[in-house]
């Protein structure tokens, strides 16, 4: 599907950078929802690097994850912010 990751790489910050399968592209700023539930979990940074793709989507060996919809939301508001700053 169009939303599906093609990569991901943990950057410093608890941030990833992410790239959709139709070229979008951007950082993830991950660090407001590790205080959250399961992404708790992730403040370990040695956990927080094992980010991977199942099936298209952002995840943790855990079983984190990341709604295909916020990852849209951040890449497009990441965007704008790089096109204003620039």
């Amino acid at each position: 599907m169009y939303w599906d990751i093609r990569s991901v790489e943990p950057l410093d910050n608890y941030k990833l950078k992410v790239v959709r399968v139709d070229g979008l592209e951007g950082v993830l700023d991950m660090s407001p929802y590790l205080k959250k539930g399961v992404f708790r979990e992730l403040e370990n940074l040695d956990y927080f690097r094992q980010v991977g793709i199942t099936y298209g989507a952002i995840t943790w060996p855990n079983g984190q994850d990341i709604a295909p919809e916020t990852v849209e939301q951040e890449l497009k508001r990441s965007a704008l912010l790089k096109v204003s700053e620039g």
